[in-house]
C-alpha cells in the first residue's frame, strides 16, 4: 500500500508540526541491463544516493523552520540516521525520521498535520476523521490529547495521520486502523497519565498556577518554558520512538497485506456473488460464536477457516485433492453410466431433483458430486458429501449415504428424486483401484419413482450433450462451453425474476417472455422448470438491486 503515517503536535508557540514519519520504500524495478548482469551508467551513483537518503532521511524544511523548532517540535535530530525495517518477503523498506525524505512528500504530510490539527477535528475534538483530495492526498487523522502538568488545560493535543492516494482503499480500511491506532494512542496516553500522577503527586501546578500573579511581561516567558517538553519526557519511554517505529511499519503492511486487488472482466457472475455472501456469512457467524464464548481456542479457530477456504476451492483443485477412484469429469462419469442413465441422472440435477448416492467409496461419491454440481448454479448447490443418515430434500440436493442407509418410502416413491446404488462387482481394495477400473470394479444402479421422459428434456442438456458426445473437443472447452451455457440461462432467469416477480406481471405476458428467451418450443415445459429452479439461486445482492430500483423508479413519479 503506498501510503505514510505520521504523528503530529500542536506546539503552544510554532503551531502544527510534524513529530514522526514512517514511510514505506519500495524495491525499484529491475531494468533490463541490470537484469542481464551488466550495471547501467549512473546507477551506482543512485543507489548510492538513494541509499544515503534512506539512511540520513534528513528533513526536507529550511534551516529556518529547523531553527524554530522547539523541543516539543522535536523527535529526532537532524544528524539522527532515522530507524529502518526491512521486510524480507517483498523487500520493501520501512523508513522512519521526523520528515519524509522527499519534498512532495513532505508537503503533502506537512498540509494532512495543519489540517488535522486545526479545522478537521472531530465533535469533542478528540477521535478519527477522514478528508482529503485528489492533489493533496486522503488522510485518516485520529486526534488526542496527552496529560502533561506543565501544559495550559494540563494536555497536549496529538494526532496520529496517515496519508494515502486511494480513497477507497482508505475508507475500506477505516475500521482496521481505527482499532489498531487506538491500541497505540491508548498506550501512550496511559504511560503520560503514570507520569502526570506522579508528577501532581510531587508538586501540585493546579494550586501554583491559582495562586500566582498574572504579568504581561512574565507571560511569553511562562508559554515559552511551558512549550519545550518533548514527548519523550511526557511518557518516560527511553525507546519511544523505536516503539512507534514499529508499530507504523507493521500497520503500514498489516493494511497492505489485508486488502488484495484483483481484475474483474466486466461485472462479477452470480456464482461470484454468491460466493462471496456465502463466506462473508461464515465469517460473521464465526465472529459470533468468537465473541459469545471467550474459551475459543486458536487451533479451532484454524481449523474453521481452513474449513472455510477449502469450501472456495476451484472444483478442479478439489478433484485433485481426492485420492482413490474418482471420476474426472462429465464426459468421464457419461462414459461409466452410459449415455441413457447420464442423461436421466443429469436431468434430475437440472430440474432440482434431490439426487442420492448410496455406496461404500465416499471419495467415488464425492468426485461425482464435484462434477454434477459444475452443471448448476453455485447459488442451487445444497450438499451433503457423505452422511450415516438420511437427510430431507429441503436441506440438500446432493446427499451421499453409506451403503447400509435405507432410503425412507415416500422419498423411494417420489418422482423428485433419484438414486444412485454404487456396489462392487468384485473384491478389491479401493486405494489401488485407478480411474480407468471403475467401470470393472462398480457397479451403478439408477432408479427413480419418475416416469416423466427425459429424452426431450431441457435446451441446455441437448446442447451439453452435444458438446460431451463431440471428441474433437477436450475436456476444457466442453468446460467452457458450459460455462457459457449457465450464464446464457442464468441471463434469461434474471429477466424472468425481473419480469414475473419484481413487476408481477400476468401469465400471457410472461409466456411471451418465454419465447422472447427461446424457452418455448420442444423441451418448454423443462425449460420453464429449469428457470424456475435456477430463479433461487440469485443472488441476494441481485435481489435487493432489483428491488431497490423498482422502488426508487416507482417514487420518482410522485416526486
Amino acid at each position: 500500500m503506498n501510503a505514510l503515517v505520521a504523528l503530529c503536535h500542536f506546539c503552544e508557540l510554532h503551531g502544527p508540526r510534524t513529530l514522526f514519519c514512517t514511510e514505506a520504500l519500495h524495491p525499484p524495478s529491475p531494468s533490463p541491463s541490470s537484469q542481464a548482469g551488466i550495471p547501467a551508467p549512473g546507477d551506482r551513483d543512485k543507489d548510492g544516493d538513494r541509499e544515503g537518503e534512506g539512511l540520513t532521511m534528513r528533513a526536507n524544511s529550511s534551516a529556518t523552520q529547523r531553527g524554530e523548532m522547539c523541543e516539543g517540535c522535536r523527535s529526532l535530530p537532524a544528524s539522527h540516521p532515522g530507524f529502518v525495517s526491512i521486510d524480507d518477503e517483498t523487500g520493501i523498506r520501512f523508513l522512519s525520521h521526523q520528515h519524509p525524505r522527499q519534498p512532495q512528500l513532505f508537503s503533502v504530510v506537512r498540509q494532512a498535520c495543519v489540517r488535522s490539527l486545526s479545522c478537521e477535528v472531530c465533535p469533542g475534538r478528540e477521535g478519527p476523521i477522514f478528508f482529503g483530495d485528489e492533489q493533496h492526498g486522503f488522510v485518516f487523522s485520529h486526534t488526542f490529547f496527552i496529560k502533561d502538568s506543565l501544559a495550559r488545560g494540563f494536555q497536549r493535543w496529538y494526532s496520529i495521520v496517515m496519508v494515502a492516494m486511494d480513497r477507497i482503499y482508505l475508507i475500506n480500511s477505516w475500521p482496521f486502523l481505527l482499532r489498531h491506532l487506538k491500541l497505540t494512542i491508548q498506550s501512550l496516553q496511559s504511560t503520560a497519565l503514570k507520569v502526570f500522577d506522579s508528577e501532581q503527586g510531587v508538586g501540585p501546578q493546579r494550586a501554583v498556577r491559582m495562586n500566582s500573579v498574572f504579568s504581561p511581561a512574565v507571560f511569553p516567558h511562562q508559554r515559552s518554558g511551558n512549550a519545550a517538553r518533548s514527548l519523550t519526557s511526557l511518557t518516560q519511554h527511553p525507546n519511544l520512538w523505536a516503539s512507534l517505529h514499529s508499530s507504523f511499519s507493521w500497520l503500514l503492511k498489516a493494511c497492505g497485506s489485508r486488502l488484495t486487488e484483483k481484475l474483474l472482466e466486466g461485472a462479477p457472475t452470480e456464482d461470484t456473488l454468491v460466493l462471496i455472501e456465502r463466506q462473508t456469512e461464515q465469517e460473521e457467524e464465526m465472529s459470533c460464536w468468537e465473541g459469545a464464548d471467550g474459551g475459543v481456542s486458536k487451533s479451532q479457530r484454524h481449523q474453521s477457516g481452513s474449513e472455510l477456504d477449502h469450501d472456495f476451492l476451484c472444483d478442479e483443485a478439489k478433484l485433485d485433492e481426492l485420492s482413490g477412484p474418482k471420476f474426472r469429469s462429465l464426459r468421464h462419469l457419461r462414459q461409466v453410466l452410459g449415455v441413457a442413465e447420464f442423461r436421466q441422472l443429469a436431468w434430475h440435477v437440472l430440474m432440482g431433483n434431490q439426487v442420492v448416492w448410496r455406496g461404500a467409496h465416499p471419495t467415488l461419491i464425492q468426485s461425482a458430486f464435484i462434477v454434477l454440481k459444475s452443471l448448476l448454479p453455485v447459488g442451487c448447490v445444497r450438499s451433503v458429501p457423505y452422511s450415516t443418515q438420511y437427510e430431507e430434500a429441503y436441506k440438500c440436493n446432493f446427499l451421499g449415504l453409506s451403503p447400509d442407509v435405507p432410503i425412507p418410502a415416500h422419498v423411494s416413491s417420489s418422482e423428485f428424486s433419484v438414486l444412485v446404488d454404487v456396489s462392487t462387482e468384485r473384491s478389491s481394495q479401493s486405494s489401488s483401484v485407478g480411474d480407468e477400473d471403475i467401470c470393472s470394479v462398480f457397479h451403478f444402479t439408477i432408479s427413480s419413482a419418475n416416469t416423466q421422459p427425459t429424452d426431450k428434456g431441457p435446451t441446455l442438456l441437448t446442447k451439453l450433450e452435444l458438446a460431451l458426445s463431440n471428441e474433437n473437443l477436450s475436456v476444457d472447452v466442453v468446460s467452457h462451453c458450459l460455462l457459457c451455457l449457465k450464464e446464457e440461462w442464468m441471463n434469461k432467469v434474471k429477466v424472468l425474476f425481473k419480469f414475473s416477480k419484481v413487476d408481477g406481471r400476468g401469465r400471457e405476458d410472461t409466456q411471451r417472455v418465454l419465447t422472447l428467451l427461446g424457452a418455448t418450443g420442444p423441451g418448454e415445459e423443462d425449460n420453464v422448470r429449469l428457470l424456475k429452479f435456477w430463479m433461487t439461486g440469485l443472488s441476494k445482492t441481485y435481489k435487493s438491486h432489483l428491488m431497490t430500483a423498482v422502488r426508487g423508479g416507482e417514487r420518482s413519479p410522485s416526486q
